[in-house]
């Protein structure tokens, strides 16, 4: 077996270690899809009420705006290969915390378990988004987008095949046997990861400072800010608007909303690997710059104005929110892929994660407070009110994307 490694690690390097991270983030991410469905149906079995659920969350996002910010200066100054295996460790961890007998699954030790699986999620995805820079030659721009849309677009995908993968599981094994499956899963991918990574994987030639967490470039500083943005005005009217409307107004079921948001995702990641290609970005042409970030955001504020616009003349809601989903879903997928280029294209090649870890840390922030902002909004305004906030975010994103360099400038 060991032979056979070797023999892989030593042909075509670049693909071989792309495709190990590959591996290695598809892996975690199928079992964080299927972590969050198992503990939302098997909660709900035990007769917790919906709001109880959302606390079991509530430290999974805060912790990933801590996590990236932090987890960045890590990679750089230990190596990419570590902080990646560190995210798999913790949320083997985080994944063992649950195999407690149910009488000792409280609410406070599944939120420690969740922040656990936060920081593993947030570590895994900064590692494997900034290893990606060390890959590429500094002039094949077109390639470095492809590479990024395929592993931002499958992570996606596989995160909505999570969630089925989650409740299958649950039916045919039971809780506690389908986290024992998963841990033993991660822990072969684990020890399989490290032996194939290299070592110095993104690590920088110097020892970054502490007070580097913080980028010192233009670029990457403008399209973080435009990232916040972007996130916030998914998640408020996403994150918790969009469950609570589907199930209060459109009478669907927990199965249906829960079905139909797993295949969004699914479709979205989906259409993020195919941006290159959606964006006539193709091998050997320009990839994108500061102009296609706000052409797309703007495209972007047609989805959610058009479906407040529609809703409120309340003829056929279930289909007119329907096809303002799936119009929100393909426009965001593609603003979504642009970004996540422009971050490992503007991110400095020797110690990337610190500038990856920075703009992550936004994009966190911004799913924080679009998820706080969501609650709040349907609670105080409706649905509608929440849209029209991530309208308002958008033309935000939009304008910050301005300021964003363009090529030949």
């Amino acid at each position: 077996m060991f032979k056979n490694l070797t023999a892989l690690k030593q042909s075509n390097p670049a693909l071989q270690q792309y495709l190990i991270i590959t591996a290695n983030y598809w892996a975690f991410t199928l079992t964080d899809g299927a972590l969050r469905m198992l503990i939302v149906l098997h909660f709900h079995q035990l007769g917790y009420d919906a709001l109880a659920i959302a606390f079991l969350f509530l430290f999974y996002e805060f912790f990933g705006v801590v996590t990236n910010l932090l987890g960045g200066w890590l990679g750089a100054r230990f190596g990419l290969n570590k902080t990646m295996q560190a995210g798999l460790v913790l949320q083997i961890v985080a994944l063992s915390m649950l195999l407690v007998p149910n009488g000792l699954l409280s609410v406070a030790w599944v939120m420690a378990a969740q922040a656990l699986s936060g920081i593993a999620k947030d570590l895994n995805k900064m590692s494997a988004k900034s290893a990606i820079k060390q890959l590429i030659p500094s002039n094949a721009e077109a390639k470095l987008y492809q590479w990024v849309a395929l592993l931002t677009g499958s992570k996606n995908s596989l995160k909505g095949v999570g969630f089925f993968l989650g409740a299958g599981l649950l039916a045919a094994f039971g809780f506690h046997q389908a986290i024992l499956i998963m841990v033993c899963g991660l822990i072969l991918v684990c020890l399989t990861s490290w032996f194939l990574l290299r070592k110095d994987l993104g690590r920088a030639s110097y020892k970054p400072k502490f007070r580097e967490i913080f980028s010192t470039s233009r670029a990457v500083n403008i399209l973080s800010a435009a990232r916040l943005c972007l996130f916030a005005s998914r998640d408020v009217w996403f994150a918790v608007a969009l469950p609570v409307y589907l199930a209060s107004e459109l009478a669907w079921n927990h199965w249906q909303a829960g079905a139909f948001i797993a295949s969004w995702i699914i479709a979205y990641g989906i259409i993020q690997g195919l941006a290159p290609r959606l964006t006539g970005h193709k091998k050997n042409a320009a990839a994108p710059d500061g102009k296609a970030a706000l052409t797309w955001a703007s495209l972007l504020l047609l989805a959610p104005s058009l479906l407040a616009l529609a809703l409120t003349s309340q003829i056929a809601p279930q289909t007119l929110t329907i096809i303002g989903l799936m119009l929100f879903g393909f426009l965001f997928a593609i603003n979504s892929s642009v970004h996540s280029f422009l971050i490992v294209h503007y991110a400095k090649a020797d110690g990337a994660s610190l500038d990856v870890g920075f703009y992550y840390m936004a994009n966190a922030l911004g799913r924080l407070l679009g998820t706080l902002a969501s609650g709040y909004l349907y609670m105080q305004q409706g649905f509608i009110a929440c849209l029209l906030a991530s309208c308002a975010l958008i033309i935000c994103t939009a304008l910050i994307s301005l300021a964003l360099p363009r090529h030949g400038h």
